[in-house]
């Protein structure tokens, strides 16, 4: 057994065999540890990650193993514009379906439905994995703090209304009202 078999392949690694799963939904409630949610907490740059846990149910279907359940988490992300802490608070729906690992010389498409499809090796699924990776995409991609306006405003950028003024079909009347 060499080190590496001893790492987790990734910060919050929760496998269940395949073994464990059977053809009626068995609940599974895991919680990150506090290096764990230091480590998702890097993973996706935030500056904390006060918990992150998830209540599950595991069943085997025709095309692999079903996870559904729901995400829970908090912590802090930085503002985009200030670095200023923003809260993160989440109660999220979580549904992945595992299936199974493709062939090296063969060649897989996923539909558009199939966005929330993860792969198992036969031997067991990672919803610890599932978990961070739903949370990843869960997170807000620009978090803003109570300032970010007026901090994004002294710098020169634009909001959405501003820039619908400036080049809609308004820019035109607000060219002729500065006229009049």
């Amino acid at each position: 057994m060499s080190v590496h078999d001893t790492i987790p392949a990734n910060e919050f690694s929760v496998i269940v065999k395949m073994d464990d799963i059977g053809a009626g939904a068995s609940p599974h409630k895991i919680a990150a540890n506090d290096p764990q949610c230091d480590a998702v907490a890097q993973r996706f740059q935030l500056l904390s990650l006060g918990d992150l846990s998830a209540d599950l149910s595991l069943s085997k279907t025709t095309g692999g193993v079903l996870a559904k359940g729901r995400i829970r988490a908090n912590g802090m992300q930085a503002c985009i514009a200030s670095g200023d802490p923003v809260p993160v608070s989440m109660d999220e729906p979580l549904e992945v379906l595992f299936i199974p690992q493709p062939n090296e010389d063969g060649e897989f498409e996923l539909d558009a439905g199939d966005c929330d499809t993860m792969f198992h090796d036969g031997k067991g699924v990672d919803i610890g994995e599932a978990v961070v990776q739903s949370f990843g995409l869960a997170l807000d991609p620009y978090p803003r703090s109570k300032d970010a306006e007026t901090i994004l405003r002294k710098s020169g950028v634009k909001s959405e209304e501003d820039e619908r003024m400036q080049s809609g079909p308004f820019a035109a009347l607000a060219a002729l009202k500065s006229k009049l």
